[in-house]
């Protein structure tokens, strides 16, 4: 019975070894590059607002 067990207990450690494919770096790669496009769109939006001038009437 240890056998079988050990077995299964191997296939599945090489299982798991084979998750990482080159699909799945790509995936990860366009995923981290749209986060970094979403951030500098963020950035530029608040230099833009922060560059407006200022309209509002002061009411003293």
């Amino acid at each position: 019975m240890k056998k079988p067990i050990f077995m299964l207990m191997a296939a599945g450690l090489f299982s798991f070894a084979s998750c990482d494919s080159p699909a799945e770096n790509q995936t990860e790669e366009n995923a981290e590059q749209m986060e970094d496009n979403a951030e500098d769109a963020a950035d530029d939006m608040e230099d833009s607002a922060d560059n407006m001038d200022d309209t509002t009437a002061v009411i003293e």
